[in-house]
């Protein structure tokens, strides 16, 4: 549970774009034209059009929090470079934070209906965005371990520095 009210999340949730920025804004130039090699629907997407979904998301799962409704909206912006993805990151961000921003502590507790008709606390909703965020950064940066792009250690720190290695 979010114990830190809004303003909390808000501030965990500008560390997460941060990280989500630099991981996207430091690919590799090729980045910016490479396609998966096979694949349909969400498994064929290019970094652009996954940068456009996470923007999107962030916005969708917003809504759902304050307005109790599960309604997307495509992202307004082109998506096609590193500088692109950066501002629809920014942008998305940024229009979450003034959705976010003046809603009560205590909707962190509120029902939200979820797309099933089950409900969930408001807290619940707001982790389910973390999580999806997470996952899309994931995928992207598995890209770019396969395919020499450069990976970006997510607090700047190798699991060797850390002396975090597997046994064997």
């Amino acid at each position: 549970m979010l114990t830190d009210g809004i303003t909390g999340f808000l501030s965990y949730f500008r560390g997460l774009n941060r990280r989500a920025v630099r991981d996207f804004g430091t690919l590799a130039a090729e980045a910016e034209t490479w396609r998966p090699p096979a694949g349909q629907g969400e498994d064929s997407w290019d970094v652009g059009q996954v940068v456009a979904h996470m923007a999107m998301s962030r916005l969708f799962f917003a809504r759902a929090y304050t307005e109790l409704r599960w309604e997307p909206e495509q992202w307004p912006e082109p998506t096609r470079t590193r500088a692109e993805w950066v501002a629809a990151l920014d942008g998305s961000a940024a229009r979450l934070q003034e959705l976010l921003e003046r809603t009560p502590d205590d909707w962190l507790g509120r029902p939200v209906e979820m797309l099933d008709g089950r409900p969930v606390t408001g807290w619940r909703v707001l982790l389910l965005l973390v999580e999806h965020e997470v996952h899309h950064r994931s995928q992207v940066q598995t890209y770019a371990g396969l395919y020499g792009w450069g990976t970006q250690h997510i607090f700047g720190r190798s699991a060797e520095a850390a002396n975090l290695r597997p046994p064997g």
